[in-house]
């Protein structure tokens, strides 16, 4: 038998603190909170993802009654990226709520952890991720995959 070990290390910044390009994803990521369609639950998420052109590409969640027909914001604007710009790399990305919690008690649920992983898998290179809840600390990770330590991916041939 032996152990297998992965180590999760993430940074707790001030906003203010970030560079500019990082404020600017967060506030992309504010605004499109404020898109969000979320009667059922009334809690509001947004998410920006930039593109190694600059371009930023942001998403809301979208509830639906019929649940699980709706979408979380880090998949809308992942695959809103990947359809509308497939050749580009995403360099970074973050996810915000305009709810005020603690820092510890956000992050993106599992099927979202699988989307970004595999954005970074396709990338070949790794996705600076930022997370903000409300207008508190900002939690930065210089990667996704550390976020869903056993991966699913099928052999590529």
């Amino acid at each position: 038998m032996k152990q297998l070990k992965r180590e999760f290390i993430v940074e707790a910044w001030d906003a203010k603190e970030l560079s500019e390009e990082d404020q600017e994803l967060l506030e992309r990521a504010h605004e499109a909170a404020l898109n969000a369609y979320a009667p059922y639950s009334d809690f509001r998420v947004g998410a920006a993802v930039r593109l190694e052109s600059g371009e930023i590409v942001i998403g809301s969640n979208q509830e639906n009654m019929a649940y699980p027909s709706g979408m979380c914001a880090e998949r809308t604007a992942f695959f809103a990226a990947g359809s509308q710009y497939p050749k580009q790399r995403i360099e970074s990305a973050a996810v915000v709520t305009d709810r005020e919690m603690e820092v510890h008690d956000f992050s993106p649920c599992g099927g979202c952890r699988q989307v970004m992983l595999e954005s970074e898998i396709r990338n070949s290179a790794p996705i600076r991720f930022l997370m903000q809840p409300g207008t508190g600390e900002v939690i930065v990770s210089s990667n996704v995959s550390q976020f869903l330590p056993l991966t699913f991916q099928l052999p590529r041939t």
